[in-house]
């Protein structure tokens, strides 16, 4: 399953930004970052739940936002980057 998760986090205080690290760590775990806020992953049904339920424990939701898109199909089918492109294949040869 192909993932896109976005989030905005408030982060005016002190526990905003630290939400906000704590959903950028949990995202790591599951995919890579492709923008500031915004996460590429390919999970296994079990491992979408898992993120699902940790990004929702952290989110404060009456201050932040969070949303997470199934892609229907094979990233490369569904999405157009134009400019800086920071994913990476990580299904094959992780040569640079």
């Amino acid at each position: 399953m192909n993932l896109l998760v976005c989030y905005d986090v408030s982060t005016l205080e002190a526990p905003g930004r630290r939400r906000l690290h704590k959903v950028a760590k949990a995202c790591e775990a599951f995919g890579q970052r492709v923008q500031n806020s915004v996460f590429e992953c390919t999970v296994q049904a079990v491992d979408y739940e898992r993120l699902r339920q940790r990004l929702i424990k952290i989110i404060e939701p009456d201050e932040d936002s969070l949303r997470i898109y199934r892609l229907a199909t094979d990233r490369e089918r569904v999405v157009e980057v134009y400019g800086l492109d920071k994913y990476r294949d990580m299904s094959g040869p992780l040569i640079f």
